[in-house]
């Protein structure tokens, strides 16, 4: 067992929070020790490595300002860590230009980095984002392809690397390049995985069982369901009763209830570029929630007590928050319009609350700049957020 602590600079400790390493074939388990408070908070952002463009830069600020008030521990990364292709290297540039000096905020600079990978990544080196030179260059960065942590003796979270499950990037790639080594041969690389993954989790006795991985299973996104992981994964985590599945991939947020078992499926892809503005048809008694841009995903997990208390208010016995990057402001209030504007001073204008007395209205203003600076993309939320207004 090999003991890793993080350095004095990038975090000011006020509990005992180490990392125990346990090498265990090639699903990889590690340990985190129990704060004072017996919680763990953490940020799940995916699909986020565009050198700070498309407001990468935007997310990684608000994420320092909520780790900041909230005390993050770590952050889950869906995959999809460095766009377009991934890396070319362990020296490539990206890695900084992406990672490090984008998520800089000193909040930031504690949480360790759990990151799986997505198919982007596997269009670079993929043996570079799993070499350890890069924790070398920044403490933070761990990356396997499927690995699994445990906290305190109720909560355990397992990361799925789920890209070799994908027929069409190995028989349609189009003029993709994929780097396959240490998957081929394929089958056993996949039967390998799904039997690891299945003996940790009939293994575990946490009460708490998360899976993460970069393909959606149940999405009403851009991409939808991957059929490969329905078909194959699905039935490994329904077998084993896990609570949330949550992933990336689709450039969105989202959480859907799965109506055959108690898997909560969740969707954080938001980390840069979304403003997909596609959306599939669902049940709304399954689709709890779908945003359309930029985001990530808050979750605190505490003792079974407190988990369980909270079934009834909060989603699925987690607490969950939900931070969205928006550039507009929606105002409800139940109250009628009074605009003030009087003669050489200020003038009034009346208007009648309606039917059940309530009022919809936007705030939006320094925008006038022929669509550009994302004066588009901010009019477009308008649409994709059905809202309606009689004033603007």
């Amino acid at each position: 067992m090999q003991v890793f602590s993080f350095r004095r600079q990038f975090m000011i400790l006020t509990a005992c929070f180490s990392l125990c390493l346990v090498a265990k074939a090639e699903f990889q388990r590690f340990q985190l020790q129990t704060n004072v408070e017996d919680s763990l908070k953490f940020f799940v952002v995916g699909d986020w490595g565009r050198r700070g463009l498309y407001n990468q830069s935007e997310v990684a600020a608000q994420m320092g300002l909520v780790a900041n008030k909230e005390n993050i521990d770590i952050v889950f990364s869906t995959g999809d860590n460095f766009y377009e292709d991934g890396l070319k290297g362990v020296d490539d540039p990206a890695f900084k230009e992406s990672f490090s000096n984008i998520y800089n905020a000193q909040s930031l600079q504690k949480p360790y980095w759990f990151n799986v990978l997505g198919n982007h990544d596997y269009r670079g080196d993929v043996l570079a984002q799993l070499n350890p030179v890069l924790k070398g260059i920044d403490s933070r960065w761990f990356c396997y392809r499927s690995f699994h942590i445990g906290y305190a003796d109720f909560l355990e979270i397992f990361s799925v690397d789920t890209t070799p499950f994908v027929d069409d990037y190995f028989t349609d790639p189009k003029e993709h390049v994929y780097d396959w080594r240490g998957v081929l041969p394929r089958e056993n690389y996949l039967s390998n995985v799904l039997k690891d993954l299945d003996n940790a989790l009939k293994n575990s006795s946490a009460k708490w069982k998360i899976v993460i991985g970069h393909h959606t299973i149940r999405s009403a996104g851009h991409h939808g369901n991957t059929v490969e992981l329905v078909t194959k994964l699905l039935p490994v985590l329904k077998a084993n009763n896990i609570d949330f599945y949550m992933n990336g991939h689709d450039h969105c947020l989202q959480h859907i209830s799965d109506p055959d078992s108690k898997i909560e499926f969740f969707t954080s892809g938001g980390g840069s570029k979304a403003w997909r503005g596609d959306i599939k048809p669902w049940d709304p008694k399954e689709l709890k929630l779908y945003y359309d841009g930029q985001e990530l995903y808050i979750q605190q997990t505490q003792s079974i007590n407190l988990m369980t208390s909270l079934y009834s208010s909060n989603i699925n016995r987690t607490m969950q928050q939900r931070f969205s990057f928006h550039q507009f402001l929606i105002l409800t209030a139940c109250l009628s319009l009074c605009l003030a504007f009087k003669a050489d001073e200020i003038q009034r204008f009346q208007q009648q609350a309606n039917a059940n007395g309530t009022l919809s209205f936007l705030v939006v203003g320094d925008w006038g700049r022929r669509a550009l600076f994302n004066q588009s993309k901010v009019a477009e939320q308008v649409r994709f957020n059905n809202f309606r207004s009689k004033y603007l």
